[in-house]
């Protein structure tokens, strides 16, 4: 287990994709960090496909996780990010469907196991629970770090 004393600060030399589209959504818990998201990955050069919500007006969020589950199935985006006040439903919700690996992260290290281990392709973050600096940074590595493949591909099999 890696103490916070081991933990240090990440700076990335962040390389978008330039053709790789990013799908994001949240219901309305997580509008005002889908918003900075958004804005954070335009900023990087990513395009961005916006799945909603569009405001803080009270949405159910396994409807978002569908258009999530939709957009990567028809290859519109090739990763995603979804927000809602804690991230466990959606979650939940997102994992429901074939080919989506969602993860919940909370810190820089936990998105990068997301990555490396999981070979998550939705990143889920809590709006009520993570401040924009922190999840700008789960982010990062979460867009930048690759899958470690080797025994975790045979683990994957299995989910699939």
């Amino acid at each position: 287990m890696v103490g916070s004393a081991d933990i240090r600060p990440v700076r990335l030399r962040f390389r978008p994709m330039p053709s790789e589209t990013i799908a994001v959504a949240a219901d309305h818990a997580g509008f005002w960090l889908k918003s900075a998201v958004k804005t954070h990955l335009v900023e990087r050069g990513f395009q961005v496909v916006d799945l909603g919500t569009d405001g803080t007006e009270s949405v159910d969020y396994p409807d978002f996780a569908a258009a999530m589950a939709r957009a990567l199935a028809d290859r519109a985006a090739a990763r995603g990010v979804l927000a809602c006040g804690s991230g466990i439903g959606m979650s939940i919700a997102a994992n429901r469907f074939a080919g989506v690996r969602a993860a919940l992260v909370h810190d820089a290290e936990t998105a990068r196991l997301a990555r490396r281990h999981n070979d998550a392709n939705v990143m889920v973050l809590g709006g009520r629970l993570i401040d924009r600096e922190t999840a700008l940074s789960c982010l990062d590595v979460f867009l930048s770090t690759a899958f470690d493949g080797g025994r975790h591909e045979r683990r994957l099999e299995k989910i699939a």
